[in-house]
């Protein structure tokens, strides 16, 4: 009998103390370089304030903390949809505080304006409060703005915002940029959040994380350039929203014959999914989509005893 092979865990590289970037008194002891300045001149220019300039500590990078007019500080375009009740639970909070300790992160947009990748709920609380200026960290280099979301992982994002944020994320770069989608893998995280992410803005109430687990091992980030990419991806979209039909046709089905389980979904999924005996990592996509559709439009809900049904795991339909 064969024994099972010992896992051995991947030791963690340990990084030793005080090994990287900046010590605190050089933070400010270089001179400024010229765009910089002129990026500091432009915020006076636009009724704001500079209060410090300085290099981050861990890279080095120039960046400048200002108090910038509220009505020039806007959003990102591709970031997560505003949640009013968050944004009266925080103006709630610095109201009773009396005093604003976080400060949003900017960057130049043009035409006086600046957009702010991580700020969106603090910059509702304060308009809500019917404030003034907001202090603003503000990096010189707009392309910052596209890969911020690394950095906002102390908010909980469910699947459905991550995929919204990271395909508006596509579409605003994909005007900009013609770079092979595979070279955004950093930004995008992952690539089934872009193609989930599409379906969500035809369908709010697309069941993603049905799907999620099946995605993670058949859509792949593409060698084509992003614009056309994203073309491939809307087809691929089009896919996953027909089978999520088929799906939900058999979910209706199964509750005809008295069942009715949270897990209907999950429990149909897998059951259609190829992959699941599977031990390769990956797949490919559309044949991995059409023999689900298939066998989704196959379904035989007699064929199903409840029993199956309450064996199922994983997570209920989000509709």
């Amino acid at each position: 009998m064969a024994t099972a092979k010992k896992r051995t865990r991947k030791k963690k590289v340990e990084v030793p103390a005080a090994s990287r970037g900046l010590e605190a008194r050089r933070l400010t002891s270089q001179s400024i370089p010229v765009s910089v300045s002129t990026l500091a001149r432009t915020i006076e220019d636009d009724g704001g304030s500079v209060l410090a300039t300085y290099r981050d500590p861990l890279g080095g990078h120039w960046q400048l903390l200002a108090g910038l007019p509220l009505d020039r500080v806007e959003p990102t375009p591709f970031q997560r949809d505003l949640s009013e009740a968050h944004v009266g639970r925080l103006a709630k909070a610095i109201d009773t505080l009396d005093r604003f300790l976080d400060p949003v992160i900017a960057v130049p947009a043009g035409e006086g304006k600046y957009w702010s990748p991580n700020g969106y709920h603090r910059l509702g609380a304060l308009k809500e409060l019917g404030a003034k200026s907001v202090v603003a960290l503000v990096v010189p280099e707009p392309e910052v703005a596209h890969r911020i979301l690394l950095l906002n992982t102390e908010k909980a994002h469910n699947l459905r915002e991550r995929a919204l944020e990271v395909v508006r994320l596509a579409e605003a770069l994909a005007a900009l940029d013609d770079r092979p989608e595979r070279e955004f893998a950093v930004e995008f995280e992952e690539a089934a959040l872009v193609t989930l992410g599409l379906c969500y803005q035809q369908n709010g109430r697309f069941a993603g994380g049905a799907y999620h687990p099946v995605l993670k091992r058949c859509d792949k980030f593409l060698a084509a350039k992003l614009p056309n990419a994203l073309a491939t991806r809307r087809e691929r979209a089009e896919k996953l929203l027909a089978l999520n039909e088929a799906v939900n046709d058999a979910v209706k089905a199964l509750k005809e014959r008295g069942m009715e389980s949270p897990y209907l979904k999950a429990f149909i999924v897998a059951r259609v999914n190829p992959l699941r005996f599977q031990r390769k990592p990956t797949a490919d996509f559309d044949e991995t989509i059409d023999k689900m559709l298939a066998s989704a439009r196959k379904f035989d809900p007699g064929k199903i005893r409840a029993d199956q049904v309450a064996r199922t795991g994983g997570a209920p339909s989000e509709e």
